[in-house]
């Protein structure tokens, strides 16, 4: 197994606000500040976490129609995306560091599905990450959240 890339995108909010869910990449905090100590197989687990919630949210919303088209547009940007993992990770990438400098979604090789066709592509953007968020906080509280003990129950 390789040494899977990391996922930062260089929006880190977790290092520079304190947040719990990273706004650019979406692992959680001690995720991003453990991440260098992790073996290959705890980084593909998060990836894999993390390429699942975003597809679930992405293919909702928007088709990707030509990876090609999103590829080099991402490359002409020079914005990070690991070849590893869904074309929708890489379209979240876009998003998340360029959505305000593009004029045509088609012309990256994607589009809006008709039930968000109205919505501007910042609207849409913010919508994403706004159930981005939602799922990760679902996840971490179902899965790392410490049990509470009995006194802490009853306070």
């Amino acid at each position: 197994m390789n040494n899977p890339k990391t996922p930062c995108i260089g929006i880190c909010s977790t290092t520079s606000l304190g947040d719990a869910v990273c706004r650019g990449c979406k692992r959680y905090s001690f995720e991003v500040i453990n991440w260098n100590a992790y073996d290959a197989a705890s980084k593909d687990a998060v990836l894999k976490r993390i390429e699942k919630l975003i597809c679930q949210i992405l293919e909702n919303k928007l088709r990707i129609f030509s990876v090609p088209n999103l590829k080099s547009g991402l490359e002409r940007a020079s914005i990070p995306f690991d070849d590893e993992l869904s074309p929708y990770c890489w379209l979240h990438n876009l998003l998340k560091k360029n959505h305000r400098q593009i004029e045509n979604l088609k012309d990256y090789g994607a589009y809006t599905l008709p039930p968000y066709e109205q919505h501007s592509l910042e609207q849409l953007c913010e919508l994403i990450e706004q159930e981005l968020l939602v799922l990760c906080q679902a996840h971490f509280d179902r899965y790392f959240e410490l049990p509470r003990t009995s006194s802490e129950n009853s306070a």
